[in-house]
């Protein structure tokens, strides 16, 4: 006679992966608000990130564009016709400035952010790992550096780098070198944290024993361990690059509209139409800005809320639905996964 087999379900390791993915992952452990949140700034990230890629199609006009086939363009004309969203009192398109200037912040980010995390993890690295009067003194600089305003330092490296003119190259180095510096202390201060913790565990006692230098162990050992948390910092960090961006080009060191198309820039220029009931000059490129600062805010913070299992817990307990178990399996399930973390 024989025994009937049952046959295991096999699961795609290319699914598990994916699954695992920073966004996916967060995505799937969310519920009720949590995950309106997280959609709700994964939309308006996406928007951003895709009008910047493809800028060159979406935009009807150059950044610096005053004429076409049919002649110049009207200045501070009203939104519609050839012009959707309207003209500048220099006669650019708003709508072709606001879509190139998604291109300019992009730029602004990834230099600046991309500059700090690279700086900030190193330092983190050594002076976490090697202790001593090295990690004493870089402790004491970042908590100096928390003293400077971002903005501050954005309108000396402007002067210092480019003197004043607003090029490009010129307006992009200064907001990306003056968020480099009061963004390292962050990374700085979380991978410290971290190479503190790891270097304690038994790993990392067993990688020494075995010979391998500190630079093996802190590049192969606690490098991969300790920047778990390096994107959720990312994304609260590129809206405030974006801030500082736009408030050099209000105050007047940002780019000019020759060399490209930058929200700030055009946010100041459009100061001096609202008396005048001008409005489209100023509502779009401002919009632009506050759309995407909430888009980036919104993401950072709901994949910081899921990454804290108290928090996670909590969300999950308040929208669960049933009696008095629902809390208790709530607990229960919260203590699984701090153990499990």
């Amino acid at each position: 006679m024989s025994t009937p087999t049952t046959v295991e379900p096999t699961t795609d390791p290319r699914a598990s992966l994916f699954r695992r993915l920073p966004v996916i992952s967060h995505f799937n452990k969310s519920v009720g608000l949590q995950r309106g949140m997280l959609v709700a700034g994964l939309i308006l990230t996406a928007v951003f990130v895709l009008t910047a890629v493809f800028a060159p199609l979406l935009a009807p006009y150059g950044y610096a564009q005053l004429s076409d086939a049919d002649g110049g363009f009207p200045a501070q004309q009203a939104p519609g016709g050839k012009h959707l969203l309207g003209t500048t009192v220099g006669g650019y398109d708003v709508l072709s400035r606001v879509i190139w200037g998604t291109q300019t912040a992009i730029m602004v980010i990834v230099v600046a952010v991309l500059m700090s995390i690279f700086i900030g993890v190193i330092l983190g690295l050594v002076s976490g790992y090697i202790g001593g009067w090295l990690d004493r003194i870089l402790v004491v600089i970042a908590d100096a550096i928390y003293a400077f305003p971002s903005l501050l330092v954005a309108i000396v490296m402007a002067i210092v780098i480019s003197g004043g003119q607003s090029s490009l190259l010129g307006g992009i180095m200064a907001a990306a070198i003056s968020i480099t510096v009061v963004f390292i202390p962050q990374y700085f201060r979380v991978i410290r944290a971290e190479t503190i913790r790891l270097k304690a565990e038994p790993f990392v006692e067993a990688a020494k024993v075995v010979g391998a230098s500190n630079i093996r162990i802190m590049s192969r050992h606690i490098y991969k361990n300790a920047t778990r948390t390096l994107p959720l910092i990312f994304t609260l960090n590129a809206s405030e690059a974006i801030l500082t961006m736009a408030g050099l080009g209000f105050l007047g060191f940002g780019i000019e509209p020759s060399s490209a198309a930058e929200w700030g820039f055009d946010l100041k220029q459009a100061l001096a139409d609202t008396t005048s009931g001008i409005w489209w000059t100023g509502v779009f490129p401002g919009l632009a800005i506050v759309l995407t600062v909430v888009g980036l805010t919104l993401m950072g913070e709901s994949i910081n809320d899921l990454n804290d299992p108290r928090l996670r817990g909590r969300k999950k307990a308040a929208s669960g639905k049933g009696g008095p178990d629902t809390n208790a399996a709530a607990q229960a399930a919260l203590q699984a996964e701090v153990r499990g973390s």
